[in-house]
């Protein structure tokens, strides 16, 4: 670690005005502060978000579920309003790394560090969510841009993501043993719009299947995911998993996830 200036607001204009001067934002910190001890990134001043009421907080409105960006996993997995409305998205929330992570990590902290294998962005791109920050609105589908890159400017906040209430939906994962991430997670949302699949832990970001949508289009049942290709020349490979296991996963997470949400 090295020395740095750490600020500490309490409303959201401050915040802004803070992040807007160039301060690096802080919210549950489970991957910066990791990066700033191995000094793989080195502001000079932080902006620690947790004592902002305005960004914490889960709503209903309308046929749609606000979250606050620093509500933390564990609030997620544990609210009456989310297991009503979007159980999918509370079990997910609720299978996120271990007790010690749910308690700090935040949900938009992990959907604006868009890490390749977290499993918040499959369900904010699967269930077609809006981004809320403190300057605009943002669609998922413009949102995420590869490996932790999105669509947020320097010093964009994220206030809130806004889900649409999906017909059904479920998130399939199969975790990588050490870190908790997805070796490959997919969401899978049956919404007024048609069915929408989102993969996260399989390439260099979170993505949409077109081929698995348009089965699921058709028949929103496991054995319509059967015949349906996965190209794994666009898929990730390492000592965890070759992309043609990947793809394998994609397939069979899938299945198990229209299962779950017909279940």
């Amino acid at each position: 670690m090295y020395a740095f200036t750490l600020e500490q607001p309490k409303t959201l204009a401050d915040a802004k005005r803070l992040a807007g001067g160039g301060a690096q934002a802080l919210a549950g910190g489970q991957t910066l502060i990791a990066s700033l001890k191995q000094r793989l990134a080195q502001p000079g001043a932080l902006v620690d978000l947790g004592g902002v009421a305005e960004l914490r907080g889960i709503r209903r409105e309308g046929n749609s579920l606000v979250i606050g960006a620093m509500t933390r996993h564990e609030e997620v997995a544990n609210s009456a309003d989310v297991k009503s409305s979007i159980p999918a998205l509370a079990a997910l929330a609720g299978g996120i790394g271990d007790r010690q992570v749910r308690a700090m990590g935040t949900m938009g902290g992990s959907v604006a560090n868009n890490d390749p294998a977290a499993c918040y962005p499959s369900a904010v791109l699967a269930l077609g969510a809006t981004i809320v920050t403190d300057k605009r609105e943002i669609k998922a589908d413009d949102f995420f841009q590869g490996m932790y890159s999105t669509a947020l400017d320097s010093g964009e906040l994220i206030t809130a993501i806004r889900f649409p209430i999906p017909k059904k939906a479920a998130y399939a994962k199969f975790r990588q043993p050490a870190s908790r991430f997805a070796l490959v997670g997919v969401f899978v949302a049956l919404t007024d719009g048609g069915a929408r699949v989102a993969i996260t832990g399989a390439g260099n970001g979170v993505f949409r299947h077109a081929g698995l949508e348009a089965a699921l289009g058709k028949s929103f049942t496991p054995d319509a995911v059967q015949g349906v290709a996965v190209d794994a020349s666009q898929l990730n490979s390492d000592l965890h998993a070759s992309a043609e296991y990947r793809a394998q996963l994609i397939r069979v997470q899938t299945q198990r996830a229209v299962a779950a949400a017909n279940g």
